[in-house]
Order: structure tokens, then C-alpha cells, then sequence
């Protein structure tokens, strides 16, 4: 019995030593997490989300668009469902979406890149790769439209693909891009490279900058379009106390910022350990790091400060939230495996 315990104890041991993981993990420095108090401090704000859509046999509603009010919601299974019924299905992943001045919902697709889709529901794609470097496009992510027609986006990794920001996130190299899609030249060009997890992408309402999130470094950074700075790029927000994923703009001075979740001990901790991280990603995914439910919002204005702290720590919380916007005087939630979309009133 004894030597039956021993060797089963060696498998286990030289699986978690030995076995092959995809990742080549970095030593990094991570800041200390924020208190949550003053501009984070805690509340139940987010309690009262009302929740749509829950029971339609789909999941991971992670975006919502509304034109001429319609809901368009992206799933899980690559179906964008508008409130009258289906509408398309991209056969990839709908993450961010958008609609144009020509009534086209502008989709950037993890699996699929970017495209856009008609009011007839028939699509084309426009980008899978930067025309300037001519790297693919692995996981396009989320993008807003500026005045002009450009479509500013965001790829988060050009490494690692849908599915696989578990292990993005244990690596912790930069593998993100900030790009532009021109609707007239039909070219598409890296603006930045070298992001870690780019994420959200918001364009200011007089089209002189971008704010865009990087997910894997707790921030949120503007790239000049106009102006002195134009071409440059300056963080605006960091160490927050979590994961940003999308942002928006309300149009009137508020961007509104997801967080996935609140900051996560492990990889806090062992940011400067790269050994243990790469074990982590051999043990078996139930004892893998997980995300606290929590759902947790920011209303930030364009130099980053706080002018809104929306969250609600419970088991049953809507999370993780992944995208927020402002249609009217209410907020509308995507996430990325919830059940349901969510809406909730705009604090005053």
C-alpha cells in the first residue's frame, strides 16, 4: 500500500514537473492591488440588474448593440440575435460590436476578424490582417467607429486565440495591437503593438483620441489622433483593482469601463514567479485560478479619473461583465458567459 501511495505520489509529481505546457511565462512587476475604498469603494450598486433573454438557449452574451430600438446581442455559438429573432450567424465568436453610419453592425470576431453585416444580414468581411505588418488577426476583440468612418479595434493576442486567455494571462507577454480599419482604402494598419491583452476601445466624441484597456496590466491608455501628441501614446489609468475588458463612450465625457473581476491573489503573487505559474497551468482546470464573481463597473472620465463606482460581490452576481454602454439614461451589460444580457438605470 505504502509503495502504491509513493509512486502514484512520483506520477503526479513528474506530470506537474515534466509535462509540456504551451507557454514560455515571464517575470514580471506587479503593483499592489489598490485598497477598495474612496474612488473603489466597495457597494451593492449592480445588485438590481435586470436580466433579459436569460432562457433562450444561448450563452455569453458579450456585447450589446441597439439601433432603431432593436437589441443585437452576440453569442457563444457565433449567432447575433436581435430582439425580433435571429439575425446572423458569423461561425466564430461576436465579441465587440458596433453599428456605422450606413446601418451596418460592424462585428469584430475573435475567430472570423472583422466584419460587417447589413440589415439584410449579409456580411463582408473587411479585415484579417494588418496591412502594414501582415501579421493575422488571432482575436480580434472590441472596436468603436469615429466620426470619419475609421474603425479603430483591438486584436488582444497574436499569439494566443479565442479560448486561450488563461493562458495568455499566465505567460504575460505582450502580444496585443491597437488597429484601424479604413473603410475607403479598405486597409488595415497597426497603430501599436506589444499591448498586454488589448481589450476595449473607445473614441472620443470629437475623434482626437482612443482610449483602449489592457487587460493583463490592470490599465487604460489613450492614443492621440489629433493634435501635438497625435501618433502617441500615454497611460491614462493603472493598477486597477481589475481586469478591465471593454469601454465605451456615452458621448457626453463618460466612458464607461468593464471589469472582468477583482485582481486574483495567484497571479498577483507569483507575478515575479514564472515557475509556479507554468505549474499552475498542469494541475487540472478544477484547480486551476478562478475568477471571483463580482460584477464591477467604472464611469471614468478622459483622464482617467472616477466619476462612477458601480459593483456587488455576491454568488448570484451578474458577472464576469465584459462591456457596458450608455443607450438613453440606462446601462446596458454583456458578459462573457453569462446566461442573459443586463440592464440597470444610470446612477445620477
Amino acid at each position: 500500500m505504502k509503495n502504491r501511495l509513493f509512486y502514484s505520489l512520483l506520477i503526479c509529481l513528474s506530470y506537474l514537473l515534466f509535462w509540456p505546457v504551451p507557454i514560455k511565462p515571464v517575470s514580471w512587476e506587479s503593483p499592489i492591488p489598490p485598497s477598495m475604498t474612496d474612488a473603489y469603494e466597495k457597494n451593492d450598486y449592480l445588485k438590481n440588474i435586470e436580466i433579459f433573454w436569460e432562457n433562450d438557449g444561448h450563452y455569453g452574451p458579450e456585447d450589446i448593440a441597439i439601433h432603431e430600438d432593436n437589441v443585437y446581442v452576440g453569442y457563444h455559438d457565433g449567432l447575433i440575435m436581435r430582439s425580433d429573432g435571429e439575425f446572423y450567424n458569423t461561425n466564430g465568436r461576436p465579441l465587440g460590436m458596433v453599428f456605422d453610419a450606413s446601418n451596418n453592425l460592424i462585428v469584430a470576431d475573435a475567430i472570423q476578424g472583422l466584419i460587417s453585416v447589413n440589415q439584410n444580414g449579409i456580411a463582408t468581411t473587411l479585415s484579417t490582417k494588418s496591412d502594414s505588418d501582415g501579421i493575422p488577426l488571432s482575436f480580434a476583440d472590441d472596436l468603436d467607429i469615429a466620426t470619419d468612418g475609421k474603425i479603430y479595434f483591438s486584436d488582444a493576442s497574436d499569439k494566443f486565440g479565442y479560448g486561450e486567455d488563461q493562458i495568455e494571462v499566465m505567460e504575460h507577454t505582450p502580444n496585443g495591437r491597437l488597429l484601424v480599419y479604413d473603410p475607403e482604402t479598405k486597409l488595415t494598419t497597426t497603430l501599436l503593438d506589444n499591448l498586454y491583452f488589448a481589450n476595449g476601445v473607445a473614441v472620443s466624441p470629437d475623434d482626437s483620441f482612443v482610449l483602449f484597456n489592457e487587460t493583463f496590466m490592470y490599465r487604460v491608455q489613450k492614443y492621440w489622433l489629433k493634435g501635438a501628441k497625435a501618433g502617441t501614446s500615454e497611460i491614462i489609468m493603472e493598477n486597477l483593482p481589475g481586469f478591465p475588458d471593454n469601454i465605451s463612450s456615452n458621448g457626453k465625457g463618460i466612458y464607461w469601463v468593464a471589469l472582468f473581476t477583482v485582481r486574483n491573489d495567484f497571479i498577483d503573487q507569483t507575478a515575479d514567479k514564472p515557475f509556479l505559474r507554468s505549474l499552475a497551468l498542469r494541475l487540472p482546470e478544477f484547480l486551476q485560478p478562478k475568477p471571483e464573481p463580482y460584477a464591477f463597473v467604472l464611469g471614468i472620465d478622459a483622464n482617467g479619473n472616477v466619476l462612477h463606482n458601480l459593483q456587488h460581490s455576491a454568488s448570484d452576481a451578474y458577472s464576469p461583465i465584459t462591456s457596458v454602454k450608455q443607450y438613453n439614461d440606462h446601462l446596458y451589460f454583456g458578459s462573457l458567459t453569462h446566461e442573459g444580457w443586463g440592464k440597470i438605470e444610470v446612477p445620477k
